[in-house]
């Protein structure tokens, strides 16, 4: 099987929401302002790019940004045409990552990754190390620090894993590792990183970023 670059085998989906002010990043509203915040979101979203940028020089990657907010003229104006844009769509955050991920292996793809924009620890190298691990796991999974997830990675679509949680409470990560041992999946966890959602999470963001200028 030739790899030909139009449809690497390997589909990295990020999820993000255009930077509204009023209806982005609406917990750290109260420290930062409405603007303050959507700027944050704008900030923390980059970063993830950049990330990924890094990545497709080191392996072949196909990349689609699933966002919520804006339009499609909207976001290519702020991250660039090279990106591919999806709109989310309805649904709760299950119904739309599954959706997300059924339309990758729709598309040609053996193995999808779907990260957000709200942990700035998270780097090429995890990045690639997932995408290397779904080589012998059903199931990567990257667990963020409040009990929830920054990453998951299949190799088929499972929608069993996105159903019957409750999104945005500490227990998605245990909830999903409790689906995936229930349909005998082989999974693997990435190293704990944390998120940037309220304002005591606003340190680790400083702290990521202390000697970039």
């Amino acid at each position: 099987m030739l790899n030909l670059p139009a449809s690497p085998k390997q589909r990295l989906i990020i999820f993000t929401r255009y930077p509204e002010p009023g209806k982005t990043k609406t917990r750290l509203i109260p420290v930062l302002g409405s603007v303050g915040a959507a700027n944050f979101q704008r900030k923390m979203t980059e970063h993830t790019i950049l990330q990924v940028k890094q990545l497709q020089k080191v392996i072949d990657i196909s990349v689609a940004v699933w966002f919520s907010g804006g339009d499609l003229r909207l976001m290519q104006k702020w991250l660039g045409l090279d990106l591919v844009y999806q709109p989310q769509g309805e649904g709760d955050l299950g119904s739309r990552m599954a959706r997300s991920l059924f339309e990758a292996f729709q598309s040609g793809a053996q193995k999808a990754i779907i990260i957000g924009t709200d942990c700035p620890g998270l780097n090429a190298q995890i990045l690639a190390t997932a995408f290397d691990k779904l080589r012998t796991f059903d199931l990567v999974l990257g667990p963020a620090i409040d009990g929830g997830y920054y990453l998951i990675g299949l190799r088929q679509p499972i929608p069993e894993l996105f159903a019957n949680i409750e999104w945005g409470t500490a227990q998605v990560f245990q909830r999903t590792v409790e689906i995936a041992q229930k349909l005998n999946l082989s999974h693997v966890n990435l190293v704990s990183l944390a998120d940037v959602d309220r304002p005591e999470d606003l340190s680790i963001w400083e702290q990521a970023f202390v000697g970039e200028g």
